[in-house]
């Protein structure tokens, strides 16, 4: 067994996973998972810059990572920033401050593209998909912050594309008032079918067997559909339905107002002012998916963050 730790940092949150990889099995068993939004990419759509109070907070939970990690005794560190740190002029500063909280493990943060985003949440969703019974080819849409990113595949990737389509950016650059109105929502949802058309030219709608969401969106959205009393990761986690009840749950959370958001009992504080985007992206591909015959909605709470700790056994 080889103790290692991933961090992935988005444009909304920042998480870390510290696992046991069975390098032979290559399986992974938790030791510690974190969530913390840190909302790195406020402004970044608007400003090309990440904002100084975003870089602060979201460097000083880096550093809390790291010493968590040191405390564990991980043997190896992978550092993932995605859509935010891709998009900023002044992304350098926010590399050094990363290696400097890392700098026990060597480790250097990496920017990373979205086909080598894409491909490492296509390994982090898969691994337990066939062995619950549920069958390729797969759709798997990692639907973050800033990016959403659309891998097809069944046992390896076989396309890829990540388009601009994240909750942040959707909201700051859409859906401003409290509820949205419905020109907001129409520009909003005109914007996601641009994206989504370019997506299907690459990477194919047709003969899917499953689709598979992934990130915090897509697990909220689970949750309000099943009407759970508290957010339970476990009960989230590979719950399959068709695509009425996860269009209905979509529709319901766009149109809430934030205080009723946050009165929900699963809602994470961070996730309320974003989560109407968020709905409103998946519920576009799910749609699609649906027009293209996909019965099968897969919600899984693994993704991109245990895509990177598989590749440290790799």
């Amino acid at each position: 067994m080889t103790r290692v730790a991933a961090v992935d940092c988005g444009t909304n949150s920042i998480r870390l996973l510290v696992a046991d990889v069975d390098g032979v099995a290559g399986t992974l068993t938790d030791v510690l998972r974190r969530m913390e939004v840190v909302r790195l990419g406020h402004g970044v759509d608007r400003t090309g810059v990440i904002d100084p109070e975003a870089m602060r907070r979201t460097l000083a939970m880096a550093r809390e990572y790291a010493g968590q990690c040191a405390e564990l005794g991980a043997q190896r560190v992978r550092f993932v920033a995605t859509s935010a740190s891709r998009d900023a002029s002044n992304a350098g500063e926010f590399v050094d401050g990363v290696r400097e909280a890392f700098s026990a493990f060597g480790t250097t943060p990496e920017v990373v593209t979205g086909d080598e985003e894409a491909r490492l949440s296509f390994l982090g969703a898969t691994g337990e998909l066939a062995p619950h019974g549920i069958r390729g080819p797969y759709l798997v849409v990692d639907l973050g912050g800033g990016s959403t990113e659309l891998v097809r595949g069944s046992d390896t990737v076989e396309s890829a594309l990540s388009v601009d389509i994240g909750c942040v950016r959707m909201t700051e650059r859409h859906l401003r008032s409290d509820p949205p109105t419905d020109a907001e929502v129409a520009a909003a949802r005109a914007d996601i079918a641009a994206a989504l058309d370019r997506a299907a030219l690459v990477v194919g709608l047709e003969g899917i067997a499953a689709l598979v969401g992934l990130a915090g969106s897509v697990t909220t959205v689970t949750a309000h559909a099943l009407g759970l009393p508290r957010y339970d990761a476990e009960r989230i986690h590979l719950t399959t339905l068709p695509p009425e009840p996860v269009l209905d749950a979509c529709e319901s959370l766009l149109h809430m107002s934030r205080a009723d958001r946050a009165a929900l009992p699963f809602m994470h504080p961070g996730r309320v002012d974003v989560i109407g985007a968020g709905a409103l992206v998946w519920h576009e591909v799910v749609a699609r998916a649906a027009d293209h015959g996909v019965r099968t909605v897969v919600a899984s709470e693994h993704d991109i963050l245990d895509g990177i700790a598989t590749s440290l056994a790799r």
